[in-house]
């Protein structure tokens, strides 16, 4: 019973993170849009310290599987994963809209 405990406290741990991660990308976003790239950088690196907090924390589950301490597959942890594949997509896709901004606003003013 402790184990699974220590499994759920685990899982809210890369939820929280995954999805302060999720919020600092798209904060980045939308400061990058209103052309402030300097709050736009400070929420992309606010969201890759989150991000690599969530997978530090999967990291640690990966390590006790690999250890020969089995990880329960649960709905939870599945959630879990799909959140930080989610987030992960969304880093890639904000990096790539702000560059695609900065390329429009150079050709604009260019």
């Amino acid at each position: 019973m402790e184990k699974e405990l220590d499994l759920e406290e685990i899982c809210f741990q890369m939820i929280t993170a995954a999805g302060e991660a999720k919020s600092s990308y798209l904060e980045a976003l939308e400061a990058f849009k209103e052309g402030d790239r300097r709050s736009a950088e400070e929420k992309m690196k606010e969201g890759d310290r989150n991000f690599a907090a969530a997978h530090e924390s999967h990291g640690q589950l990966v390590r006790r599987e690999s250890s020969g301490e089995p990880v329960r597959m649960t709905l939870l942890l599945s959630h879990v994963e799909d959140q930080i594949m989610s987030v992960e997509v969304i880093r890639l896709m904000v990096r790539e809209f702000c560059s695609l901004y900065e390329r429009l606003d150079s050709e604009v003013k260019g």
